[in-house]
């Protein structure tokens, strides 16, 4: 599949806005998971 770049500037910046977006959305969600994790492993350990 052939990439196309953006040719103007307002496309490039809506590019760059759209992966700051993602990059976020990513972060939040692995944050959550680790969150989870961490909650999930206290409470087993709590009752071991």
């Amino acid at each position: 599949m052939e990439s196309v770049k953006p040719n103007r500037e307002e496309d490039r910046h809506e590019a760059v806005d759209s992966h700051r977006g993602t990059l976020f959305s990513v972060f939040m969600v692995g944050i959550f998971i680790a969150l989870l994790f961490i909650a999930v492993f206290g409470l087993y350990m709590s009752r071991v």
